[in-house]
Order: C-alpha cells, then sequence, then structure tokens
C-alpha cells in the first residue's frame, strides 16, 4: 500500500483528517486528495446512518481511482428533535442551504427549548476501503454538548453546527475550543486514531 486517498470536498474537513493521517506519511505511504486525482464527482447518499453512508462513499472513490480510501459521514444528532438532522445535516433544508441558514433553522427548531431538550451530538463514521482486497474497516465516534441558545458568530466554514455546539468538556463552544483542546476532544480525530492503527496492522 503507497498511496491513500483522502475522500472530501470539505476543506475544513480535509485540513482535520490530513492532520489525523500524518502517521501514515511518516511511514512513506502518499496521501492524495480528490483535488489531486482529479474527481469532482460525489456520490448519492442512500445509506440510512453515518456508518452505510461512511461505507457508500469510500467504495465510490476507490472504486474510480484504483486507491484504497478513507471517507467519512456525519452530523449533528439531537434526540429532542428526533434525533434529526442526523444524516441529513448538511440537507436539512435542501443541498443548496447555507451555513447560516442552517443555524437559524437550528435555533428556531429549539426555540423556547431549555434543559434537556438541548443535549445533542456530533458523531462520525470513518471508513477505510481497499478496492485489491475488498477489505472494509469502519470507526464510530461522537461527542456529547447541547444547543446554545445564540451562535457563536464564528462558524467554521463547511462546519455549521460547530458555532451552536457547547462541549460538554470544556463548557466551550466547538469552534471556540484551542488547537489542542480540539485535538483532544474532536470525534473525527478520536476516529482516525483508530482506523489508521488498524490501517498499520494491514500494512
Amino acid at each position: 500500500m503507497k498511496k491513500i486517498l483522502i475522500a472530501t470536498h470539505n476543506k475544513a474537513k480535509l485540513k482535520e483528517l490530513m492532520i489525523g493521517i500524518k502517521d501514515l506519511g511518516e511511514q512513506g505511504i502518499k496521501i492524495l486528495t480528490l483535488s489531486d486525482v482529479r474527481v469532482e464527482e460525489d456520490p448519492e447518499e442512500t445509506g440510512k446512518t453515518f456508518q452505510e453512508n461512511s461505507i457508500l462513499k469510500a467504495e465510490f472513490y476507490a472504486e474510480k481511482t484504483g486507491l484504497p480510501t478513507i471517507a467519512d459521514d456525519g452530523g449533528l444528532i439531537i434526540p429532542y428533535l428526533n434525533n434529526e438532522p442526523g444524516i441529513k445535516s448538511k440537507r436539512w433544508i435542501g443541498r443548496e442551504a447555507t451555513d447560516e441558514e442552517l443555524i437559524k433553522y437550528t435555533l428556531s427548531n429549539l426555540r423556547g427549548c431549555t434543559g434537556k431538550k438541548r443535549i445533542a451530538y456530533l458523531q462520525t463514521c470513518l471508513c477505510f476501503y481497499d478496492p485489491r482486497t475488498e477489505q472494509t474497516l469502519t470507526e464510530l465516534e461522537k461527542i456529547k454538548g447541547h444547543i446554545a441558545e445564540k451562535s457563536s458568530n464564528n462558524p467554521t466554514d463547511g462546519y455549521p453546527y460547530r458555532a451552536l455546539f457547547i462541549v460538554e468538556k470544556y463548557n466551550k463552544y466547538y469552534d471556540q475550543l484551542t488547537e489542542d483542546e480540539h485535538h483532544e476532544v474532536s470525534h473525527r480525530l478520536i476516529a482516525l486514531k483508530r482506523l489508521t492503527k488498524k490501517i498499520k496492522d494491514l500494512i
């Protein structure tokens, strides 16, 4: 295994994944992005869970490029809203919705709600798929918090819910965590650390 593809068009997510996968790069594996392989398409996300969608994405890009691929799917879960937006997090109010519109819509759905009704989770599932061996590995992780009554007004582009999500451990907006705090609690980095260990065992 000499190359691995990181399959996401989300620049903020790509930056985070590149941090988490640097150990593999240090072992001589070349890390490629969708821009490197000139793939612009996205698969239709027809899965019913984050895990199903992450596998679907990894298989889609692996089959397009012939490369072992890491992909993920994740989003916001609000138990009071029947676990919405869940797998619809980015398309809750339509694929063309802006980050600001998603923030406003989330707040409107929780208007008047207090206490446990505002409990929420950010969840992700990472998948590694090797098209040569048809080996599939997945890791699921989540972080607990609650939805604030107003936005932090400092949204991370591509991650609208971070401007609303108060991380339980630090009682701070997710997008106001320091770099060290983020690395400690990031559900994506935690899952990726476990996944890269499994990949190393395959090499």
